[in-house]
């Protein structure tokens, strides 16, 4: 589930062609999350690895995450 999740907003990923030539990428919903990188290639992997610590610092802090086509993680809470 946690990769399918993964897969599911990286769909959602947009990338632009900044002026220095790099390629700035984000994923709408998710604050924070963004990478800057010389190729949309290098931009994406380093998308994914930002939003997959994102998501576990979230789950760390019982933060509730995005439901990203209509898939959803549920973080517990310690009782």
């Amino acid at each position: 589930m946690f990769n399918e999740y993964i897969d599911k907003a990286m769909q959602h990923a947009h990338y632009e062609q900044i002026e220095d030539g790099t390629y700035f990428g984000r994923i709408p919903g998710f604050k924070g999350v963004w990478a800057n990188q010389p190729t949309e290639e290098e931009c994406s992997k380093e998308l994914r690895e930002v939003l997959e610590d994102w998501i576990l610092l979230n789950i760390a802090d019982h933060t509730p995450l995005p439901i990203v086509d209509e898939i959803m993680l549920e973080v517990g809470k310690l009782v």
